[in-house]
């Protein structure tokens, strides 16, 4: 068997959406399962809706991915360039070639003619489109004689290049998610393959660009399966068709209630990115990014990887290289993926529970400097230790266990009005004295000696542990109180327990 091939092909025409990732980490995939190569090919040739900034913002996002390719517009390759708008020299003569053998034509007809014949057609609540039947009547080369089409290409007339779709042919065409796909040619339309400005459409770039580059697998979105029979006959008419790809059509990303395809709008909606790393369009509006909102790479890749494929089991977290092994793209769903933003956020939140402490602290520390907070390596193992299983990101370890690194400003006044009475403050006096004698200030110690002062004082533990909590913490969350001491240290632990004092006797 050949050298597995395969290309991620985005357009650089704005942000890359989730399901973009999707589609070439299962590219990824394949091609690490298989030993093969990884290609990745910008195609900008639709010159109208190229947004500058998009290109690098593409391979910026797959690189945070951790998404490595073996070729491409940013490593080069044997098959360079890798840039479409680089390649129109190569596009054209294919074009010419098509022509020459009566596979395509030569159309004359201007946007303005072809919008006055689809309004007629609407008039009569019909479809227009240039297909076997139309083009018999409309300006183009098969319409026109020989001299008129010449004198056409002489004049510097705009026109494009129109694929002749064959006549009453049944196509039987396999995918290898979806199975026997069968289309009959005369519901196809003529597409335009080269357009006036000189570049081709995607069509013709993309059959030319994967055969000369050698793909075996194209491995694209639902949305390009309804232009697969013209690629299979774009094959044909090249005489390429030993060579083509075998192809697979990924099913789409779906909104979160199922009902249709997953769009930036249902992220706004919904509170929740559908871009891997924040976007800026020209407006200067910020679009925010997985990586920006706290994800680690590897759970966006994972929680990716499970919208629709599934190895057939019930585990849910997989490491990288489980994913390389089990994946094949037979387990690939045919039916549309349902995105659960909560779902999306528990795979973070398992990768943090299960991130080695060290490695937590490597990104965590930049959030602390950026607070100008007072810390050292030790302190903070100290706090990961305790809050990462709280976390779902990595700022919720900051965000959560802020009181660790400064004193509560303000206390909930409404646990205050109901579990506070006003004979505590000797308690808390009481409990001040006791800490500011323990030697060896560990958690154990710490948590023993409030034990047994409240069995001496014949107590409940919450009329003394929640005004303690409150004067540490400002709330009622957080971990054992003789954690929360020993990290912050008997002098800060006893100056905030004195400063809830003073404010108890000023309610």
């Amino acid at each position: 068997m050949s050298e597995i091939r395969v290309r991620f092909a985005p357009s650089p025409t704005g942000p890359l959406h989730i399901g973009g990732v999707r589609t070439a980490l299962y590219n990824y995939l394949f091609a690490r399962k298989h030993n093969g190569k990884l290609i990745l090919r910008i195609e900008d040739t639709d010159q109208q809706r190229f947004v500058p900034g998009a290109e690098e913002y593409i391979i910026e996002s797959l690189t945070w991915c951790g998404i490595e390719f073996d070729e491409g517009v940013h490593k080069g390759g044997d098959y360079a360039p890798y840039r479409q708008s680089e390649r129109r020299e190569i596009y054209k003569q294919y074009a010419d070639l098509l022509v020459e053998k009566g596979a395509a034509y030569y159309a004359f007809d201007t946007p303005e003619e072809l919008d006055a014949i689809r309004k007629q057609y609407e008039a009569e609540k019909k479809v227009f489109q240039y297909d076997v039947f139309t083009r018999k009547h409309l300006k183009n080369s098969l319409t026109f004689t020989r001299k008129q089409t010449e004198e056409w290409l002489k004049s510097g007339k705009p026109y494009v290049v129109r694929f002749k779709i064959p006549e009453n042919r049944e196509l039987n065409i396999h995918d290898l998610i979806r199975g026997e796909i069968h289309v009959h040619t005369n519901t196809l339309d003529d597409k335009v393959l080269f357009k006036s400005d000189g570049l081709p459409t995607y069509h013709l770039a993309n059959i030319v660009d994967d055969y000369l580059m050698h793909i075996t697998h194209v491995i694209r979105g639902e949305e390009w399966l309804p232009s697969l029979p013209l690629h299979y006959l774009l094959y044909e008419a090249l005489g390429w068709i030993d060579s083509m790809p075998q192809f697979a059509h990924l099913p789409l990303i779906l909104k979160p209630d199922g009902k249709g395809k997953l769009s930036k709008r249902d992220g706004d909606k919904g509170g929740f990115p559908v871009f891997p790393c924040n976007w800026k369009n020209s407006d200067g509006e910020v679009f925010l990014g997985y990586r920006e909102w706290g994800f680690l790479p590897e759970a966006f890749i994972n929680m990716l990887a499970l919208l629709g494929w599934n190895p057939g089991t019930e585990q849910e977290i997989f490491t990288r290289e489980e994913l390389i092994q089990l994946f094949d793209l037979h387990k690939v769903n045919k039916a549309g993926a349902r995105f659960d933003p909560e779902k999306a956020r528990w795979f973070n939140q398992q990768y943090i529970k299960r991130m080695p402490d060290e490695a937590l602290l490597k990104l965590l520390k930049p959030l602390i400097e950026k607070e100008h907070f007072l810390y050292n390596d030790t302190m903070l193992l100290q706090v990961i230790s305790l809050m990462k299983e709280r976390a779902t990101f990595v700022q919720d370890i900051l965000n959560e266990g802020r009181f660790f690194f400064e004193a509560p400003k303000q206390f909930d006044e409404n646990v205050i009005r109901k579990k506070i009475k006003p004979e505590v403050l000797p308690y808390i006096n009481e409990v001040k004295e006791i800490i500011s004698n323990i030697h060896e200030f560990k958690a154990s110690v710490i948590d023993e000696s409030l034990h047994v002062y409240v069995k001496q004082k014949n107590v409940g533990m919450g009329e003394v542990m929640i005004p303690i909590r409150l004067a540490l913490v400002g709330t009622t969350k957080g971990p054992h109180l003789g954690q929360i001491m020993e990290i912050i240290g008997k002098n800060e632990s006893l100056s905030r327990i004195e400063t809830f004092a003073s404010y108890l006797k000023t309610m």
